[in-house]
């Protein structure tokens, strides 16, 4: 990550408030996810294995996209500093390696690339004992909002 991008952003960045969030009425609520932590150099999400899984009882691998998607989007979100500027996704990459059955998965998405009108993050997902369960690279461009 670029010296000049860091010095844009303090320490208590304005997208701190999303901590603790689970925006309701979205895909991150009907999950369950909930954001643990949310800076320029690290966004970690979570949600919980039961009611993500598959019929035969494991994590859903699509479930588990929604979360690297999710934690990735909203990383790139601290990018923004205006409110005429969206985060779309544009590309993702997950490689599936552990399955997971119970308790809760955890998202970090660290920062590969941060430009003016696209990022890449890469993202960690690990279960509650630190077992690296799937591994994501999404892209996501910065564009302007559209006229209501």
């Amino acid at each position: 990550m670029s010296e000049k991008h860091s010095a844009k952003h303090s320490p208590d960045s304005l997208y701190e408030h999303a901590v603790g969030l689970t925006f309701p009425g979205t895909l991150m609520e009907r999950m369950g996810m909930e954001v643990l932590e949310h800076r320029v150099e690290r966004t970690v999400v979570r949600m919980p294995v039961a009611g993500n899984t598959q019929r035969v009882g494991i994590l859903h691998g699509g479930a588990t996209a929604a979360l690297a998607e999710t934690a990735g989007s909203l990383a790139a979100s601290t990018t923004v500093t205006d409110d005429h500027t969206i985060v779309v996704g544009v590309e993702l990459s997950i490689s599936h390696l552990r399955t997971a059955r119970e308790g809760m998965v955890t998202a970090t998405a660290v920062p590969e690339h941060l430009g003016r009108t696209s990022t890449v993050h890469l993202v960690r997902i690990e279960d509650e004992k630190g077992r690296l369960i799937s591994t994501a690279r999404i892209s996501n461009r910065l564009i302007p909002r559209r006229a209501e």
